[in-house]
């Protein structure tokens, strides 16, 4: 079954087989620093609804996601299409693709779980690779000082402060969400710069 949702300017189609569109996406939509003309990859980009986000926000972007399930694939290619915006859709696994590199800006809402965890979320909730590996595949496809932004579990933010930082990429950002003020978090936001300097500033909760 299809579904559609109006984000701004632009119309998303997603089914049941692909990742549900939710406020973490949305959030992350936001909260990535994007300036108009610049290189944006997202890493598993399910039926490209952080791509469109960013499109919503800036002008002449290059737009390029990769995404293992085909079918998502197929579906991202067609909301790009729909939307008359120009793209690239990649298929494959990001350990394996060749990617492109000299990127302005890596977004992406992977996977929080690792496998054998005993988390719940489903499938497209399980990690396929690593956080390590994301942020590893990040770190190689943007240019120096290029921009990671990724939305993850609270509970995993050590290690992906961790990972960013072992890749080279410098956490510089950093914000909660919260259902309502007086919850614990259910997703932090995360920024890091390639190559950047120590020094990392905490932005007001998003509520």
């Amino acid at each position: 079954m299809k579904h559609m949702e109006q984000l701004g300017p632009y119309s998303y189609r997603w089914t049941e087989d692909c990742f549900p569109l939710g406020a973490d996406s949305l959030a992350l939509g936001e909260f990535c620093t994007l300036r108009d003309g610049e290189r944006v990859l997202d890493l598993g980009c399910g039926a490209g609804l952080l791509l469109l986000l960013c499109a919503g926000r800036g002008t002449d972007l290059s737009l390029i996601g990769v995404e293992l399930d085909p079918a998502a694939a197929a579906l991202a290619r067609r909301n790009l299409a729909e939307n008359a915006l120009a793209g690239e859709i990649l298929e494959g696994d990001l350990g394996t693709t060749a990617l492109p590199t000299g990127m302005d800006l890596v977004v992406s809402n992977p996977p929080w779980y690792p496998r054998g965890s005993g988390a719940e979320g489903g499938p497209g909730r399980m990690e396929g690779c690593t956080l390590q590996t994301v942020c590893a595949v990040a770190a190689r496809a943007l240019r120096p000082k290029g921009r990671f932004a990724l939305v993850h579990s609270p509970e995993r933010l050590v290690d992906l402060l961790t990972g960013l930082r072992v890749a080279g990429l410098e956490p510089k950002r950093l914000q909660f969400c919260r259902g309502r003020g007086d919850r614990p978090p259910y997703a932090v936001l995360v920024e890091g710069v390639k190559g950047g300097r120590p020094g990392l500033t905490i932005l007001p909760d998003r509520i």
